[in-house]
């Protein structure tokens, strides 16, 4: 769980360390040192104490990079939820809890309101960061909860907390949120999502790949995009909406791009795919496999070798160098796809394969999809740890 020390967080390291003593589950509490005041590392140290006076393991992340002049509050959101991902990761767990309540929807919303660009809350949904949070899932327990109600239940119980003076200060975007809510601005949480969005014929097709009804809504279509096309940023304002419409129209073939993806309307399907082309203006992956360390290629695959030696490359501009066996296996795949492909090669001047025994190649693509329109409503449907995660 994520510590700040703030109100929100202790209460619910109180409440999560009572669960988890209660089932038997070993809870890790982080906090993460942003670096962005002088008593930063004094508040972390008291959020320590308070975590380890529970009997709660306790872990301290630190945001050594240097700070963006502009953008602050986006940079150091990523930067937060990077470091509770990387200690999740360690401790082998695969959900994270957040302290967000009922008035950080509300914040969300105002904030949206004046132009922001704040994706909207789920009480579960998948770690924003990619590839860093792949496999990991956020669940927010408190979010239908007042933050008054909160300390006050804390009060009680003689429970202190701290508040983060960037909670009151105009320069930064959440605390003119609350600054305007308090002054009786009128802002209503908007409702949650729902938390399914139903999707289906995604596992007939190669890796990488995902067949969708024409029918689909613009929020699928968003994570369907993103997740083909191995970004980490949702398509923001009415782009997703727009081509979910054009979409949609009946019996209509076409071909779109967004966020890095392919979109090809055919029938009553459409196939959403990696755009290749995109590679021609920022430059292909080219990645080297440490030996038996997972990397993450292109956003969409995690690679590992039990080899050394070997490098993955796109197969856009090698297809015609690939032996015969691995061009068959390809001509059954999606003539869209088959440029996006990882291949495998040991050095430039020898011809790449599309997979050998000793690499391990991971489709990450359906795996985040599936996570993204809520087709893992519980821990237990997550599935295997990735990259070396435990149960």
């Amino acid at each position: 769980m994520a510590l700040s020390g703030g109100g929100d967080s202790v209460a619910l390291l109180h409440l999560a360390a009572a669960w988890a003593e209660c089932r038997g589950r070993r809870l890790v509490a982080v906090t993460v040192d942003h670096r962005l005041h002088p008593d930063s590392a004094a508040w972390t140290a008291e959020a320590g104490r308070a975590a380890r006076a529970l009997g709660v393991a306790w872990t301290r992340q630190v945001w050594t990079d240097d700070k963006p002049a502009a953008g602050l509050a986006a940079a150091a959101r990523r930067a937060r939820h990077a470091l509770l991902a990387e200690a999740a990761r360690a401790a082998g767990a695969r959900v994270i809890l957040t302290g967000h309540t009922l008035d950080d929807r509300r914040e969300a919303a105002w904030l949206r309101a004046q132009g922001g660009t704040l994706g909207r809350m789920r009480d579960w949904n998948p770690s924003p960061v990619w590839p860093e949070g792949r496999g990991l899932m956020l669940l927010r327990p408190l979010i239908n909860l007042a933050r008054a109600d909160l300390r006050a239940w804390l009060a009680v119980r003689g429970i202190g907390w701290f508040d983060d003076p960037a909670n009151v200060d105009p320069t930064h975007p959440r605390a003119r949120a609350r600054a305007a809510i308090a002054a009786g601005a009128m802002v209503e949480a908007e409702p949650l999502p729902p938390e399914s969005m139903p999707a289906t014929g995604v596992a007939a097709l190669p890796a990488g790949a995902l067949r969708l009804p024409r029918d689909i809504d613009a929020r699928t279509l968003a994570a369907a995009v993103v997740c083909a096309g191995g970004g980490e940023t949702m398509p923001r304002g009415h782009r997703a909406g727009d081509l979910a419409s054009r979409v949609a129209e009946p019996r209509r073939e076409m071909v779109a791009t967004l966020s890095g993806a392919r979109i090809i309307a055919r029938d009553d399907r459409i196939l959403v795919v990696r755009e290749a082309g995109e590679w021609a203006r920022g430059g292909a992956p080219v990645s080297p496999l440490p030996l038996g360390q997972a990397i993450v290629w292109d956003g969409r695959f995690e690679v590992t070798a039990a080899t050394p030696g070997w490098c993955v490359v796109p197969a856009r501009g090698r297809l015609g160098r690939l032996p015969p066996e691995d061009r068959r296996k390809l001509a059954g795949w999606p003539a869209a796809l088959r440029p996006a492909a990882p291949l495998l090669a040991l050095e430039e001047g020898v011809a790449p394969r599309l997979a050998v025994a000793a690499v391990t190649v991971r489709d990450l693509v359906r795996v985040r999809f599936a996570m993204a329109t809520g087709e893992t409503p519980h821990e237990r449907d997550l599935g295997p740890p990735q990259d070396g995660a435990g149960a």
